[in-house]
Formats: structure tokens, C-alpha cells, sequence
């Protein structure tokens, strides 16, 4: 299956397609692509006759057909965006006889979100056939760093790998909301220059010094006094440090770190494309697993499903302790 900047590259070099079926649950991609289309396919004087924007929740699919079925007006295509089509999963399927006959002078571009279709039914099996079907799947965590990185170097920016890994772990793994901190930074800091972490820390907010970035370095390097000052930072600004995505940090680390120790290859290559990080963090993985054995890796996962559980307030309290962060370290570290 095509990936979005395929697709969009093809749309670039002239190859454009009568339908465009955007589905799954990575809202950034659809909305990419469907947002080229829209303001670049057609000019400004052709959109008045020969482009309209329609929502799920408004029109029947019906409505889509005539639409999609008319004629440019002086125009070599019309293009016709359906957003939030998702709206209409229950009768999605009677698009089929649009499809195996799509209007030739029309570019549809159907946006169905957070949803998949059966592909055991005709709409899916006929889409392959005939248009253009896009699966836009969600990042794992350890391949968004790699997308920021390519996403600035695109524009004409670089980034330092901790400044990325920041981002990341203060925003998750949502690319708008990640692309429109980006959005920021590039308006502050010039083209060809590189986004680094006190640059991110002045305009986005992310403190340079408490974040779970240098908690996990501080970790791994059994350093306890740095480690419980971050936490503490952490407790008296809960709103920009979730323990839920703290915890969430820490687990990964620590299941990576227990594939590093099962390698029987180390060298910085072969770390970096198992454990999927950047080779620049593949050092913290060296020197954590002298501090952490595996019987003591396995204890601190352990530790930390634990804290998991308790943070969402499973088998504690309603509200989990604030000094829950800091009693798990202690069971790491201690």
C-alpha cells in the first residue's frame, strides 16, 4: 500500500487519480493529503465553479454520486472533498457503482477517519481495483522521532535528537499536535539552522532539564540524587508531566533494555535498528545494562507495571500518591 508522501508525489508529477479513499486512524496523513488536493490541484479561479467541500454528517451518499458525477465548468477537472465521512459508515458501501465507473473529469477524495473498511465487502475489494485506497496507521512511538526529524529536514530544518526526543515525550505520538508545535518553532528560528532543546524548552515550554528524557538518562545511570530531584519537579508540575506517560517512558526503556541484554550482537548498528532508537541514545543502553543486570531489569518492569496500575487508580486509592514516582525509582534504584 502507498504511503502518503507516494501519494502525494505522484499527485505532484501529474499522476493524479479519479478517487481518493483516505482511511484509518492517523488523522495527520488523511488530512495531508486531502489539504494538498484542496488547495493545489485546482487555481483560484476554477475552485468558485469546480470544487466543492462536503461533511459526512450533511449529505447522503447520494448526494456525493451527483455531486462527484457533474461536469467541470471550463475547467479540465472538478475535485469534490468529502471530510468526516465517517459519518456515514452504514451506508458507505452503496459508493461501489460510483467507483467500478468513476466520472473521469472528477477528483473524489473521500476522508474516512478512525474507522476501517471490511475487506471482505465490495467497497473495499472494488477501491483496490479502481482508486486510489490510503491506510493512514497510527506511529509507533519509536518511528515518530524519525518522522519529526525527516518532516524538518523537508522544510529546510534540523533537529537534535534529545531536543525530538522532548517533543515526543511531551506531546506523545499525535502528529498534528506535533506538527503544529513544529509549526512554532520554524517561525522563530531560521531556515537551515537546528532546533535544539533550549530552543524548544523558550518556546514550547519543555523544561531542557526536568523531563522524562533526563529521567531516563538519570536512571540509567543509577543516578538517584538527579533522578528524585526531576521526579520531585515532576510532582509540583503534574499538568506538564503526566505520570501516566512517566511510568510509560520508564516501561520502555526498560523492556528495550531487556532486548539489549538478550543481543548477541552490541555493536551501535544492530542496538539501534532492534531497540528502533536513534544510534545516538544507543549509549544510555551500554551503560544502563552495567547498572541493571537482566534479574534487575526484570524487577524493575515489574515495578513499574505496578505503578502503572496504580496511577490509574486500579488497587489504590482513587487518586494515585504524588510521591508514587519517587517510592518506584527508590525500588529501581535502591
Amino acid at each position: 500500500m502507498q504511503t502518503a508522501d507516494n501519494i502525494l508525489s505522484d499527485i505532484k508529477n501529474g499522476s493524479v487519480h479519479p478517487i481518493y479513499f483516505l482511511t484509518g486512524d492517523e488523522a495527520y496523513f488523511i488530512d495531508q493529503i486531502a489539504s494538498y488536493i484542496e488547495h493545489n490541484l485546482l487555481d483560484e479561479a476554477e475552485k468558485g465553479f469546480n470544487q466543492v467541500v462536503l461533511y459526512g454528517r450533511d449529505v447522503s451518499v447520494e448526494d456525493i454520486v451527483s455531486h462527484a458525477k457533474r461536469y467541470p465548468m471550463m475547467a479540465e477537472r472538478q475535485v469534490v472533498i468529502v471530510k468526516e465521512a465517517q459519518d456515514l459508515s452504514r451506508s458507505i458501501e452503496k459508493l461501489v457503482s460510483y467507483v467500478e465507473n468513476p466520472q473521469p473529469t472528477t477528483v473524489l477524495v473521500i476522508c474516512y477517519k478512525y474507522k476501517k473498511l471490511d475487506g471482505r465487502k465490495g467497497l473495499a475489494k472494488t477501491l483496490k481495483k479502481n482508486a486510489v485506497l490510503f491506510e493512514s496507521k497510527k506511529l509507533y512511538e519509536n518511528q515518530v522521532s524519525d518522522w519529526l526529524r525527516r518532516t524538518l529536514i523537508a522544510k529546510g530544518y534540523n533537529i537534535t535528537p534529545k531536543a525530538g526526543q522532548m517533543l515526543v515525550d511531551y506531546l506523545g505520538t499525535d502528529l498534528g499536535k506535533i506538527y503544529n508545535e513544529l509549526s512554532k518553532l520554524m517561525l522563530v528560528v531560521s531556515q537551515g539552522s537546528e532546533i535544539t532543546p533550549e530552543v524548544v524548552e523558550e518556546n514550547i515550554g519543555i523544561s531542557k532539564d526536568y523531563n522524562n528524557f533526563e529521567l531516563r538518562k538519570a536512571v540509567g545511570e543509577r543516578d538517584i540524587v538527579k533522578a528524585q530531584r526531576i521526579a520531585q519537579y515532576f510532582v509540583q508540575n503534574p499538568k506538564d508531566n503526566p505520570l501516566v506517560l512517566t511510568i510509560s517512558s520508564l516501561y520502555s526503556f526498560f523492556t528495550n533494555l531487556l532486548k539489549y541484554h538478550g543481543l548477541p550482537q552490541k555493536d551501535k548498528g544492530t542496538v539501534s535498528k532492534t531497540l528502533g532508537v536513534n544510534p545516538y541514545f544507543v549509549n544510555e543502553y551500554v551503560i544502563a545494562a552495567r547498572h541493571y543486570p537482566m534479574k534487575r531489569v526484570s524487577a524493575a518492569v515489574a515495578s513499574l507495571r505496578e505503578a502503572d496500575v496504580k496511577s490509574k487508580g486500579v488497587g489504590a486509592s482513587s487518586f494515585a500518591s504524588p510521591d508514587l514516582l519517587k517510592e518506584t525509582l527508590v525500588k529501581i534504584m535502591g
